[in-house]
């Protein structure tokens, strides 16, 4: 019986058996395929089993492969822990929160209360610009935390996420000066019939969000506009925005553009339940300094508080997430 296994060979190995392709885990770790094959070989030679069986057209695990992965991910978790605690001389390593975009957000909002409660940790933000990107992310260990609307994921990675409720976020459109409805102090849903408002169709990035405006939309006479360049950059967003001209999806705390008026939807209000996601299993004292603000912004604010009459996606899952 082996007594020591490398982690980077359980890391490959459990990229591997999620992906159940080769190409793809190798992606996932930024390694060549050759060298995730040639771990996985010898992994199998250290543990003296075969861990999968390899054709032309499909990867699969042995009985061995899946009696070790549950096996694996925990010891890899109790290395992310080991890390998180001792990672350096001056304290844990630093904790990789993506923001979704650089500007005022609740995820900018639970971020700076939890520099406050932990200024020890260095909280680090980043911009994926959607949760289907950060999450992925996140899974594979190259971030740490985001927030977006994780009802939307697909299901096997929302099943490797831990999750807290955060906020219950208004919606806004944002219109491109002169449109009709930018003279309005607030549009209601009715207002957007035979509209074509973007929602981040086309964005593999932000599947999520495109999911929640599909629904929103459907049956209310509001199309959703096809896929758009990606802009990158505030004023990449507005240059693009004036061209289609299509009013735009956004949270009530999207960031102001010239050229551009903000309105809260109305009629009902809709809502996207955001929450807070990491690795199931992760622990980092400046995660529990972002779960301690995530709770108390909220209770200070009524953040899990939907006002009456308000619309959410059908897909929200009830009840506290954690873990």
């Amino acid at each position: 019986m082996p007594r020591d296994v490398d982690p980077r060979l359980l890391r490959g190995f459990v990229a591997a058996a999620e992906e159940l392709h080769f190409t793809r885990a190798a992606a996932r770790l930024y390694i060549a395929q050759q060298a995730l094959s040639r771990d996985v070989r010898r992994l199998e030679h250290t543990l003296g089993t075969p861990l999968f069986v390899r054709t032309t057209r499909q990867v699969e695990l042995t009985a061995d492969g899946e009696r070790l992965l549950p096996l694996a991910r925990r010891v890899l978790g109790a290395h992310e822990e080991l890390a998180a605690a001792f990672g350096t001389a001056a304290g844990p390593r630093p904790l990789l929160v993506d923001l979704n975009t650089d500007g005022p957000s609740t995820g900018r909002a639970v971020l700076e209360r939890a520099r406050e409660l932990a200024p020890h940790c260095e909280l680090m933000a980043r911009f994926e610009s959607g949760l289907t990107h950060a999450a992925a992310e996140i899974a594979a260990g190259r971030l740490d935390v985001a927030f977006g609307y994780a009802d939307g994921l697909e299901p096997a990675l929302r099943a490797r996420l831990a999750r807290r409720p955060v906020r219950y976020e208004p919606l806004a459109v944002l219109l491109p000066d002169g449109h009709p409805l930018a003279g309005r102090d607030a549009v209601p849903l009715d207002a957007l019939a035979g509209e074509t408002v973007y929602a981040g169709a086309g964005n593999p990035r932000t599947l999520e969000w495109t999911g929640l405006a599909r629904e929103l939309f459907a049956g209310r006479d509001i199309r959703l506009a096809p896929p758009a360049p990606v802009a990158v950059g505030k004023e990449e967003f507005r240059r693009v925005m004036a061209k289609t001209r299509n009013p735009v999806l956004v949270t009530v705390d999207f960031v102001d553009l010239p050229g551009c008026e903000k309105r809260p939807l109305t009629g009902p209000v809709p809502l996207s339940p955001l929450s807070m996601v990491w690795r199931k299993g992760f622990t980092h004292p400046g995660l529990d300094a972002l779960r301690a603000a995530a709770g108390e912004l909220a209770a200070e604010r009524g953040w899990l508080d939907p006002p009456a009459g308000s619309w959410t996606p059908a897909r929200l899952t009830p009840g506290p997430g954690g873990g």
